[in-house]
């Protein structure tokens, strides 16, 4: 017979990208912990940014001029901080719009 190991893993601190059998060696280990906390960021951005896109299409699907126009400049911030960050490609926000 095998012998079934399970491997307890803080998923909280490592979210899905740990492998059940923990990485050789520290730099490894490193890049998990960085690449969990990176995600949580990016996840975050992404939410901000499709909200604020979101929003935009009511205002314009209510026909709210103003507010959408006041919107715009908000709007545009959103856009211009996840292209900056990389998240989605500046070339891609062109057929968000």
């Amino acid at each position: 017979m095998s012998k079934i190991v399970k491997y307890l893993v803080d998923h909280f601190k490592f979210s899905s990208y740990t492998p059940a059998q923990m990485a050789n060696t520290k730099s490894a280990i490193k890049r998990i912990r960085r690449i969990s906390k990176q995600t949580v960021v990016n996840k975050a951005r992404k939410s901000r940014f499709r909200n604020a896109l979101k929003k935009m299409n009511l205002l314009i699907d209510g026909k709210k001029k103003d507010e959408a126009l006041k919107f715009l400049p908000k709007l545009n911030s959103e856009l211009m901080k996840i292209a900056k960050t990389g998240i989605i490609k500046k070339q891609n926000l062109k057929n968000l719009l």
